[in-house]
């Protein structure tokens, strides 16, 4: 191609790249504008001199160079696109907010972490919903609602030295009654009478120490002078009690102290049973006397359920009312999960049990044969079901009593409550004599009336149904889908509302 006609081939292939009929050479301007060329770039390239004469003063080789070299700047280049950097806006939240405020850096921290994965770490309360138990500790429980009296129980539940010792169902009724104590600063709160929780402010437990009157010394003239700062008891004419404010131990929010039963006097280091405020306080108080209330009518329920379970049991029908009493006074409830194994055959039960709810089902073990490859049999220890144990009835007696193995095996079918007694209350001075040698006449041994022959019969009934079901399913398998019938298909479908014409006859004849 002759460099004169470089610049017409130049026009033709952009335009034909822009899909633009050609345009004459001359009338440039009426070429079309799009956004993919740099038209400066352009009317810059079509001047460069050299390119339409090849008697100019510069070498054509110059120019051409030159051509190619700014050629790729007339085509616009897209910027490139970065990837997008996705940022939650929660996250991003929380960025802005913790900027500019100097808090400790605990993310490395494993204490906390570790405190977190075992519950022992307690989450900041929203203030609105504290300041709603505040209030509501303030009113009379007479005077509560129900959603509040709700809002209590379920702020108790958070707190650890009340869940580990009462159920959910017995703090529901506690948390009736309890009220809100405000204290001002320098009181002693003395808890004795009750537990203590402190909900506002700081205390500080007493320490109880010893000191000799004849003994002078400045520590004792201190704490003479400031009697009324520390409580000063005297023991005898030589000795003083006095209970001073301990310095290295700080009671704040949600801490506890007090008791809601008595407790030895050894364990009054662990357990402070008084502190000395040192900030006005609130302090929330379960009243002992409450809680021994209802202790008592706990137990009275308790007993009338066990007496009631015991009665309704077929060999204790006819037992008088203090021979019963007489073993629920040994008896506790105790939960089994599904499945477990209560007692082994050939093994002596521990305990003797009365099924309030759920049922066991029993088993008993037997030597079977089964096939093995090439036409040879094997013995096999297998356990065959021979029935259950319902709800009010009752298991165990005889192998406790008597310490002989029993002949069953016992597996919970469902989760099953019991009111057990352990071998060890019935015998020597716990359990009444009397009381043992009538349970000896009334008990029976746990499905003793079972023989040999009633388990080899029950276990070739239930080997021979087994057999019975493979052969059938064996056989309508080879019957049906090996032979291309499918139930639903084909065949097997009729949906007719009424009976053909053509099958009339042949039905009425």
């Amino acid at each position: 191609m002759p460099m004169s006609s470089l610049p017409a081939a130049i026009y033709s292939h952009m335009i034909a790249i822009e899909n633009v009929p050609p345009p004459p050479l001359r009338n440039i301007p009426s070429l079309k504008v799009t956004k993919n060329i740099n038209y400066g770039q352009l009317n810059a390239l079509c001047h460069i001199r050299g390119l339409r004469s090849r008697y100019h003063s510069r070498s054509p080789s110059n120019a051409h160079n030159e051509f190619i070299k700014k050629y790729p700047k007339i085509f616009l280049q897209k910027p490139p696109r970065l990837p997008k950097i996705l940022i939650m806006e929660k996250q991003r939240k929380q960025t802005e907010k913790t900027e500019g405020k100097n808090e400790p850096d605990d993310l490395h921290n494993v204490t906390i972490h570790i405190k977190k994965a075992h519950g022992m770490l307690k989450e900041k309360e929203a203030p609105e919903k504290f300041a709603e138990f505040l209030a509501i500790l303030k009113k009379l429980p007479v005077h509560r609602t129900r959603h509040e009296h709700n809002t209590v129980w379920n702020m108790l539940k958070t707190l650890p030295d009340l869940s580990s010792q009462l159920d959910d169902q017995h703090l529901k009724k506690l948390s009736k009654k309890v009220i809100s104590q405000t204290w001002v600063k320098g009181s002693t709160v003395i808890g004795d009478d009750g537990f203590y929780v402190i909900l506002k402010g700081m205390a500080r437990p007493r320490m109880k120490i010893f000191k000799n009157l004849a003994e002078k010394s400045d520590s004792m003239s201190f704490l003479l002078q400031n009697s009324e700062i520390f409580d000063l008891q005297l023991k005898s004419s030589t000795l003083a009690e006095i209970y001073v404010p301990r310095g290295d131990m700080v009671l704040r929010r949600w801490n506890t102290f007090g008791t809601l039963e008595e407790i030895a006097g050894s364990d009054l280091e662990i357990f402070p049973l008084s502190v000395v405020t040192e900030e006005d306080c609130e302090i929330l108080k379960i009243s002992a006397k409450d809680y021994a209330s209802f202790k008592l009518k706990n137990s009275k329920y308790d007993k009338m359920q066990k007496l009631k379970l015991i009665r309704q049991c077929p060999y204790y029908t006819n037992w008088p009312t203090l021979s019963i009493y007489e073993l629920i006074s040994f008896s506790k409830w105790k939960k089994f999960p599904p499945n477990h194994v209560i007692v082994e055959s050939g093994e002596i039960i521990s305990f003797l049990a009365f099924i309030n709810s759920g049922y066991c089902n029993i088993y008993r073990s037997i030597v079977g044969l089964v096939k093995q490859p090439l036409n040879k049999v094997k013995k096999v220890r297998k356990l065959v079901y021979m029935g259950r144990l319902k709800e009010k009835e009752s298991f165990g007696e005889i192998s406790v009593l008597l310490q002989t193995p029993v002949t069953c095996t016992i597996i919970t079918g469902t989760e099953v409550e019991m009111a057990i007694i352990e071998d060890v209350d019935l015998f020597g001075k716990y359990l009444d004599y009397v009381t043992r040698q009538l349970m000896l006449q009334t008990a029976k041994p746990t499905f003793g009336h079972l023989k040999e022959e009633d388990v080899k019969y029950e276990y070739i009934r239930k080997e021979k149904e087994k057999e019975w079901k493979h052969d059938k399913d064996v056989t309508l398998s080879k019957s049906l889908f090996h032979n291309g019938i499918v139930p639903g298909f084909g065949r097997w479908t009729h949906e007719w509302t009424s009976i053909p014409r053509n099958l009339k006859d042949v039905l009425i004849n």
